[in-house]
């Protein structure tokens, strides 16, 4: 942790090299982020709240039980970043570059990611309720054992994307590009239903 994790409210930031900085346990409320170097930065237990990021690099960043609380990525990258246990809730992403990026656990409840390139990434277990997903491209992602509950995947590609386990209530697969997708039981049966299938069990 830094040696004097501080607070900043309504502050603004920008043009900095903050190149493998220290973020641990420092807190930021309503603060925008404009071309600043957050490469190979780390944080740990540091919260972001309705913050915005623009133009900004968090290459190769390490962030471990973070928040990111209905924060703003608008052309900003994360190319190689590792979030762990971070808690990106109702935060959006415009035009940003994520993959490869190691995501593990925390919550993503509510995150908007429209249109974003988000293929091959390894995503199982990430709970992703609310997310609004359309129209990106998660072919060849895992998102074994996720929830997906309301998500939205309209116009979201899917070709060998792996859906097993995963929880897809109120989720309508037939809106999805599905091509090699793989699904269990459970999801196979959400897919013949918004296909207006009855299935039953007996």
């Amino acid at each position: 942790m830094s040696a004097a994790a501080k607070t900043w409210v309504d502050e603004t930031f920008e043009g900095l090299d903050w190149y493998g900085h220290d973020l641990s346990g420092e807190t930021y409320r309503d603060c925008t982020f404009r071309e600043v170097d957050l490469t190979e930065s780390i944080s740990r237990t540091a919260t972001f709240e309705s913050c915005v990021f623009a133009n900004c690099r968090l290459n190769a960043s390490a962030h471990s039980g973070s928040a990111f609380v209905a924060c703003q990525f608008r052309r900003t990258s994360l190319f190689s970043a590792t979030l762990d246990g971070c808690k990106v809730m109702g935060s959006v992403f415009v035009e940003c570059t994520l993959r490869p990026m190691s995501v593990s656990g925390g919550q993503w409840r509510g995150v908007v990611m429209r249109g974003a390139k988000l293929s091959k990434l390894e995503l199982a277990g990430v709970p992703l309720q609310d997310a609004d997903l359309s129209e990106a491209d998660l072919s060849g992602s895992s998102l074994q054992g996720c929830d997906l509950s309301n998500a939205s995947l309209r116009g979201a590609t899917l070709h060998e994307t792996d859906l097993r386990g995963a929880a897809l209530a109120g989720v309508d697969l037939n809106l999805a590009k599905l091509r090699g997708t793989r699904l269990d039981l459970a999801g196979a049966v959400v897919l013949a239903e918004t296909h207006g299938a009855v299935v039953q069990t007996f």
